[in-house]
C-alpha cells in the first residue's frame, strides 16, 4: 500500500508575518513550521503504515527550505519526500497550488491513499486538498476524525466531523481525506529518525519535471485570486479609560457607550 501525504511549510505567526510589495507572504524572511492539520495527517499516516506496513510518500511545495518540513516528517517515520520548487511556481493561490500538487502526484506515480491537512493556518481555505482530487478524478473525504483502512476490500472509512456528530463514509481506494488538527495528536521525531532524514535524499522537482502541468495553471500568472490588500495585525488603539466608577456607575457607561456605537 502507498500513501502519499502532502504537507506544507507555513509561517509561525509567533515570529512575525511579512509581505512581499505585491502583497503575498514574504517566506523566505520568516520562521516555518509544518501545518498543524497537515502534521495531523501525516501521523494517520504513519499509524497506518505501523499496521499494514504501506509506504508513506510527504510531498511539499514552496522554496528549498521547505525540504526542512520532508526531513522533519523522515525524522518521524515517512519513507520518502518530494519537493517541487521552482520560481515559476511561486506566488500560487488555492487553484495553481493543487494543479501543481497534482502534477507531482502524477509525477510519483502509484499511490493508494493521499492525506493533507483541512487546510493551511496560512490562509484557511480549505480548498486545496478537495481541489487535487478533482484534478485526479478520485473521491474525498473531508474533514476526517478518523480513519480506517480495509487493504484486502482497497476501502477506506472515515468518520466525517459535521457541526455536532458525525459521518461514516466509505470509499474506494484510491481516494483523497482531509485531517483536522484532532485526528490524533503527532508522535515526535526519533534519534534514530533524525539520522535517516540527516542522510535522506529529498527528490527534486522543478517547473520543467512537471509535464503534466500547464503554464497557465501554475505560479503567480496562474492564479485567478488576486490580493488587493495584505497587512500584519492591525494595532488596536488605547480604548478609553473610565476610573473610580462604582458597579452600577460602571454599567451604565457601558450601556451608554454600547448604545451611541449602535451596538445595543
Amino acid at each position: 500500500m502507498k500513501i502519499i501525504v502532502c504537507i506544507k511549510q507555513v509561517p509561525d505567526t509567533a515570529g512575525g508575518v511579512k509581505f512581499k510589495p505585491d502583497g503575498t507572504l514574504d517566506r523566505a524572511a520568516m520562521l516555518a513550521i509544518m501545518n498543524p492539520d497537515d502534521k495531523a495527517g501525516l501521523e494517520a499516516a504513519l499509524r497506518i503504515k505501523d499496521e499494514t506496513g504501506a509506504e508513506v510518500t510527504v510531498l511539499t511545495m514552496g522554496l528549498p527550505k521547505a525540504a526542512d518540513v520532508l526531513r522533519e516528517a523522515i525524522a518521524m517515520g515517512a519513507d520518502k519526500g518530494v519537493l517541487l520548487t521552482d520560481r515559476k511556481l511561486g506566488g500560487a493561490d488555492t487553484w495553481a497550488t493543487s494543479s501543481t500538487l497534482a502534477a507531482g502526484i502524477r509525477k510519483i506515480g502509484d499511490y493508494d491513499l493521499i492525506i493533507t491537512g483541512r487546510q493551511a493556518i496560512d490562509g484557511d481555505t480549505a480548498q486545496v486538498g478537495p481541489q487535487i482530487a478533482e484534478h485526479l478524478g478520485i473521491p474525498v473525504i473531508s474533514y476526517a476524525q478518523a480513519i480506517k483502512v480495509n487493504e484486502a476490500e482497497k476501502t477506506v472509512e472515515v468518520e466525517r466531523q459535521f457541526d455536532d456528530r458525525y459521518h461514516v463514509l466509505k470509499a474506494k481506494m484510491p481516494c483523497l481525506i482531509t485531517a483536522l488538527s484532532e485526528l490524533n495528536p503527532p508522535r515526535y521525531m526519533t534519534p534514530a529518525g533524525i539520522w535517516d532524514a540527516v542522510d535522506a535524499e529529498i527528490t527534486t522537482y522543478n517547473r520543467d519535471d512537471l509535464t503534466t502541468l500547464k503554464d497557465e495553471d501554475c505560479g503567480l500568472a496562474g492564479s485567478p485570486t488576486k490580493i488587493a490588500k495584505a497587512s500584519d495585525k492591525v494595532r488596536k488603539g488605547a480604548g478609553t479609560m473610565f476610573k473610580d466608577l462604582d458597579p452600577d456607575a460602571g454599567a451604565a457607561v457601558i450601556c451608554e457607550e454600547l448604545t451611541k456605537r449602535h451596538y445595543i
